[in-house]
């Protein structure tokens, strides 16, 4: 289901700022190699990642679900001058080729990738997060969320992803997993008074959350 008018999507494209040499290879391979090449930010998504980052001026950045590495690379380029930014994805495979991308990239020295489970993974991070990307097992949006708001600062930002999940939650009966999963994080986040909160209809719907 097309959520975003398709000539709309391709005007805001040819209006926005374009992607690097190194993004426009690595979403080229991504398109070409991945079966599930869909899952990638894209350059008009990854734009407003990092224009976000960059107006946050983040010294540590959460990335739950790297994928091959592109909103990755698009957050990295709003870290302050002695930021960092931690990275986890499950699958090897993907690791594997997002490492290779960051290799190349200006960030190398200032990206961590881990690979294993997130929640695993976060608990042996001692960081204060001042942004969180979140594009990863759309089941456990509503686990992540509620671990990540106890532990991060006033004033840290989180950005979901897939909060529309390719138009799922505007159906009136919802019949897959991942559908009802995102549904009801949306109406959690709704509900959760501490918090500000933005959905925004881009892509397949990104949302901001502020802790206050």
């Amino acid at each position: 289901m097309e959520i975003v008018l398709p000539s709309a999507q391709e005007y805001a494209l040819q209006n926005s700022e374009q992607q690097d040499d190194l993004l426009r290879e690595l979403h080229e391979h991504t398109l070409s190699h991945h079966p599930e090449a869909h899952m990638i930010s894209g350059p008009l998504q990854g734009q407003l990642l990092t224009m976000i980052s960059q107006m946050i001026r983040p010294k540590r950045i959460l990335e739950i679900g790297t994928f091959t590495g592109y909103s990755a690379l698009c957050l990295a380029k709003g870290l302050a001058e002695d930021g960092m930014l931690h990275t986890i994805e499950k699958r090897e495979a993907d690791a594997a080729t997002a490492n290779l991308f960051f290799k190349k990239s200006d960030f190398a020295n200032k990206i961590t990738l881990h690979i294993g489970n997130a929640l695993e993974v976060i608990s042996n991070l001692e960081e204060s997060w001042d942004l969180v990307f979140v594009d990863a097992d759309k089941t456990g949006y509503t686990t992540y969320y509620e671990y990540l708001i106890d532990r991060v600062h006033p004033n840290c930002w989180l950005l979901f992803d897939n909060v529309f999940f390719h138009g799922d939650v505007l159906k009136e009966n919802i019949q897959g997993k991942n559908g009802k999963a995102i549904h009801e994080f949306n109406q959690h986040v709704s509900s959760d008074h501490r918090v500000e909160k933005l959905m925004l209809t881009v892509r397949d719907g990104l949302t901001l959350v502020r802790k206050k």
